[in-house]
């Protein structure tokens, strides 16, 4: 998808903004960690639990919760390569 819009841009021809499947893309991605961070607290201070997946009296670490934290963790790279662009291009720009 890029590969083309650069070879166009080279070409001379105009290049084109990113399609509307690749913004929505970028935008899901960067939506599932606090998604997740946000289902972790619910999950863990929530009314009642993960009642449906794990016993009643079980500890809170076995259960929804630590499923939800692992995954809002795994999905932090969209969110880390943001931070890392803008930290790089401040320091550039200084």
């Amino acid at each position: 998808m890029f590969r083309s819009a650069e070879s166009n841009e080279r070409a001379g021809g105009r290049a084109a903004g990113p399609a509307l499947p690749v913004i929505a893309s970028r935008w899901l991605a960067l939506a599932a960690a606090p998604s997740f961070a946000l289902m972790t607290a619910l999950s863990a201070y929530g009314a009642g639990g993960d009642i449906i997946c794990s016993a009643q009296d079980s500890p809170m670490l076995s259960g929804m919760v630590p499923m939800y934290l692992l995954m809002s963790l795994f999905h932090c790279g969209p969110w880390l390569r943001l931070l890392a662009r803008e930290g790089h291009d401040a320091r550039v720009s200084s």
